[in-house]
């Protein structure tokens, strides 16, 4: 090998940094997303009856090499749902997303850990209900659930949006009709 040619794979190396971990990169500033990385979680709102069925299933996703988490969700088989694209933005300094929904709307968000919590806030553009903001805490407890509690800013006040706690469901799937 000539001197140019290791020079070359050398200074490849050292730019791809999970090559010589072993471990897929992660970007740093979502390390605290880590423990959900591959998972499919399911949960029912705290709303939901055997009547009428609230049931949600999430699954999180390392993407582009390892510079954003993608979270897909859907409601009762397909619906609503919606897909989060999770990433670092070094301009604001702020952990951002950008929320997609089957509905027609979307949201644009920064989240921030706080030991095991998970702490978001959203605005939201286009909502048919007239909500404007979403805020919510999100519980990772040590069997990993996930324990999810949001509230909505509609007409000038905060008011209860939705509860639930997901654990780990793998046979269960996202579904978009």
């Amino acid at each position: 090998m000539t001197k140019r040619n290791l020079a070359l794979l050398v200074s490849l190396l050292a730019a791809v940094p999970w090559a010589a971990a072993g471990e897929p990169f992660l970007e740093p500033h979502l390390a605290f997303l880590s423990p959900l990385l591959g998972k499919t979680m399911k949960g029912s709102f705290t709303t939901s009856t055997p009547e009428k069925p609230i049931v949600d299933v999430q699954r999180w996703e390392r993407v582009l090499n390892g510079h954003a988490v993608r979270l897909t969700h859907s409601i009762n088989n397909g619906v609503y749902g919606g897909e989060t694209i999770i990433l670092w933005d070094p301009q604001k300094q702020a952990v951002v997303y950008y929320y997609f929904t089957t509905a027609g709307f979307m949201t644009t968000g920064a989240m921030a850990a706080n030991g095991s919590q998970i702490v978001t806030h959203e605005s939201v553009q286009g909502d048919s209900d007239g909500i404007t903001e979403v805020r919510s805490t999100c519980d990772l407890q040590p069997e990993g659930a996930l324990h999810v509690k949001a509230e909505y800013f509609k007409r000038g006040q905060w008011t209860f949006g939705h509860e639930a706690t997901y654990r780990p469901t793998p046979e269960a799937a996202v579904v978009f009709k």
